[in-house]
């Protein structure tokens, strides 16, 4: 799978779940319950145990799947994630030597930035998406607005905060994709071991995000 049928798969589906959870088992299910659900997407975050492994184990198994590496915080955490076979770099903020080395092994990489400075920064550096985290803490959709006035070609992925109330508002406001944790993947959900509460937040948030792009075309 190239870098830009990912970033394209990305695009498309517009959602991309965000694992952090407290144990390898339990980031299985829920990569196993979103793939189900019809969102082959899932960034892995380091802060679950056992991530780099869970990530090699499915690169291994599942290579159909996008399976990314988040909250990326050196290179030499973006070097073992991508030794393990993840599909993609992101971080909740920006290190232009990751971006640096993701683009040199010409793997998908986007960064987290808050500041209009380091929005343009990260693109600068080479970034394929730029992470607006956490946007919900700086005015949420109106935030996202904003700043694609200045930067109306920078693809922008808003996380952080988003919900079924305003993940409409995100796409609307020209994010191309938003980032959805524990609102799509509750830690109930995966704690009961029942997939079909994921599947059922999956297909909401996935129509929201198609009513939200339908009602913006038109």
């Amino acid at each position: 799978m190239t870098k830009e049928t990912i970033r394209e798969r990305i695009e498309q589906i517009g959602i991309i779940p965000a694992i952090r959870l407290s144990s390898a088992e339990d980031a299985l299910f829920a990569v196993e319950a979103v793939s189900n659900s019809g969102i082959p997407i899932a960034e892995l975050t380091m802060t679950t145990p056992g991530c780099v492994e869970v990530i090699s184990e499915l690169a291994r198994d599942r290579p159909e799947l996008i399976i990314g590496a988040g909250t990326i915080v050196d290179v030499e955490m973006a070097r073992r994630c991508l030794d393990a076979g993840a599909k993609f770099l992101t971080s909740p903020g920006l290190d232009v030597r990751v971006v640096e080395f993701a683009v040199k092994h010409n793997v998908l990489v986007f960064p987290g930035a808050l500041t209009p400075t380091e929005v343009m920064i990260a693109w600068q550096a080479g970034s394929d998406f730029v992470k607006v985290f956490p946007c919900s803490l700086l005015g949420g959709a109106s935030y996202i607005r904003a700043l694609k006035s200045p930067f109306p070609d920078i693809a922008l992925i808003a996380s952080g905060g988003v919900t079924q109330t305003n993940a409409a508002d995100f796409i609307l406001a020209g994010a191309v994709a938003v980032g959805i944790g524990g609102d799509l993947i509750p830690r109930e959900a995966v704690h009961r071991r029942e997939p079909s509460w994921i599947y059922e937040l999956a297909g909401r948030f996935s129509q929201i995000v198609r009513d939200a792009r339908s009602q913006k075309a038109a």
